[in-house]
């Protein structure tokens, strides 16, 4: 057992309320989530499925349950809103994104209440979620009419040919999203789509749908044609498939394995997807870095949202000159975390958001330490916090034949290994089939970003965790490998919602045999036209 603390320890206090805090049942009441279900498409008398608090366990809400012939209404609701909504013009799409910023920065505390009851995770990284879906609506609701402008590009005979490329939104993009981020996952993805022209059928998971309801409800409060976003709750394997089987897009975040189903599935029908999948990500240590910095920057990188995000590290290469300095650096601050459950800032890192998620953890650091991993900080979890708390925890002496070494864990675990050349760091850190995100450290900026361009992965974060790269949404961001396909944020991050169309005109001539030459005199012509284009260097 560590001396990592709790501001929930004092007696009589209840654990999930640090400091008197508010609870979750004050936080979320009935009232609430009555009013949020009414945005969940599920006609007649639906069977009503019940969410638990990760943070005490108590019910959280309960919540009508969609059915596979709810999903079809949901399709039929949503392509009919959809196609007046596409022949706005995209300034007037955009304006609504910008109103959505700024009621969500204004209305930030009930989201934030929200996403702590349904995830567990301390405040602090629940804001991160605003950021994430302030900073994408702020973003393409500047830059979208620039990214779906029309676009001249090369005709096939100069002059004669006026080509135009024109992008079309795809029609009603079927997503699903996870249970981690439930704000930044569902709407930071769905606005791009929306500005585009486009519908959105949502599968949120049912654990997080009332983050997801409440996102939709704000942004219909700020403009958004009520049926574009349908809703829909239900059991992934039963539900899932029915989103994919409408969709004229699939937006995917969630597991390698669940996404290669859904990946199958799109690809039967010749409809494109995008999916973020799982991740084993790498942070490197050079030589060269400011330990305190690096020390600093691991402990976001491994444990913030509880290690439950999908760019978050979990492998921590430590170059051998510095490893003993830096791990003691690393440890202290490990141990000086504070875990907490109260709606409140103040908590370093919350709970775990299922027992599933927990046995996980568990199993991994077990079976590590009973194989000769030893414990720098953490180990245990934590009951008297709450039923799914565990200890930020970092494991020395990993091996390859551990479950840890190579499986995700998806919480507050991360082994570390030792290196002698950046050529080892750089080919262990590459030795996974995964290629989500990477973080190096180093006071050499040009170096850094050279060991950066080797390693196999969508995003490399240098001198900072992961927040860099995803925040700096002009820029894609996705996996290689088993990580997924496609990517968000950037120019692909709302063209991938939208189908190219090439709009060509031809003039004077057509491109064939006229003005009386014969084939072959067509042909020679058209061969020393080309000859002569490539002199004069047209493209």
């Amino acid at each position: 057992m560590t001396d990592i603390t709790a501001d929930a320890q004092a007696p009589g206090r209840n654990p999930a309320a640090p400091g008197g805090a508010r609870t979750v049942a004050s936080a979320v009441p009935a009232a609430l989530v009555a009013r949020l279900a009414k945005g969940v498409t599920a006609t007649g008398e639906p069977e009503l499925v019940h969410t638990t608090a990760p943070l005490t366990g108590e019910r959280l809400a309960s919540l009508p349950q969609s059915t596979p012939a709810d999903v079809e209404v949901a399709y039929e609701l949503a392509r009919r809103a959809q196609r007046s909504w596409a022949a706005l013009p995209v300034r007037r799409r955009a304006a609504v994104l910008l109103r959505f910023h700024d009621l969500l920065l204004k209305r930030q505390d009930e989201v934030l209440d929200l996403i702590q009851a349904e995830t567990g995770k301390a405040r602090l990284h629940a804001f991160e979620e605003v950021l994430g879906a302030a900073l994408a609506a702020r973003h393409y609701g500047r830059k979208a009419s620039a990214y779906l402008k029309d676009r001249r590009r090369s005709g096939a005979v100069p002059v004669l040919t006026h080509a135009v490329e024109a992008r079309r939104p795809k029609g009603v993009i079927g997503q699903i999203s996870p249970w981690n981020y439930p704000l930044e996952l569902s709407v930071g993805d769905a606005l791009p789509a929306f500005v585009a022209g486009n519908a959105v059928v949502n599968k949120p998971d049912t654990q997080t749908a009332l983050t997801a309801l409440w996102a939709r409800e704000l942004l219909v409060e700020a403009g958004l044609p009520a049926d574009l976003w349908q809703i829909v709750i239900g059991d992934g394997p039963v539900i899932g498939p029915a989103v994919v089987e409408h969709a004229d897009y699939v937006s995917f975040t969630g597991s390698t394995r669940t996404g290669r189903e859904v990946a199958q599935k799109a690809a039967a029908r010749l409809v494109g997807a995008s999916l973020e999948l799982g991740g084993k990500n790498a942070l490197l240590v050079l030589a060269d870095a400011d330990l305190d910095k690096a020390a600093e920057g691991a402990v976001r990188a491994c444990f913030s949202s509880a290690g439950q995000l999908c760019i978050s590290i979990e492998r921590l290469f430590v170059h051998r000159s510095v490893a003993d300095d830096f791990l003691r650096r690393f440890a202290e601050r490990t141990r000086a975390l504070r875990l907490g459950g109260g709606l409140a800032y103040g908590a370093d890192m919350g709970s775990l958001v299922s027992e599933r998620q927990l046995e996980v953890v568990t199993r991994h650091v077990e079976e590590a330490v009973k194989g000769g991993a030893k414990v720098l900080a953490g180990g245990q979890a934590r009951p008297e916090l709450g039923p799914l708390f565990f200890e930020p925890t970092i494991l020395d002496g990993v091996t390859s034949e551990m479950s840890v070494c190579a499986e995700e864990t998806f919480g507050p675990v991360v082994s570390v290994y030792r290196f002698d050349s950046e050529d080892e760091a750089v080919e262990a850190a590459n030795a996974t089939s995964y290629g989500l995100n990477s973080s190096v450290w180093t006071k050499d900026l040009r170096r850094g970003r050279a060991v950066a361009a080797r390693l196999h992965t969508g995003t490399v974060n240098v001198n900072e965790a992961y927040a860099a790269a995803y925040g700096s949404v002009a820029s894609p961001m996705g996996g290689m490998g088993d990580s997924g396909l496609g990517r968000r944020h950037g120019a692909e991050g709302i063209l991938r919602y939208t189908e190219a169309q090439t709009i060509a005109t031809q003039r004077l001539m057509p491109i064939g045999p006229s003005f009386g030459l014969d084939d072959a005199r067509f042909a020679a012509l058209f061969t020393t036209g080309l000859k002569a284009m490539k002199a004069l260097g047209f493209k």
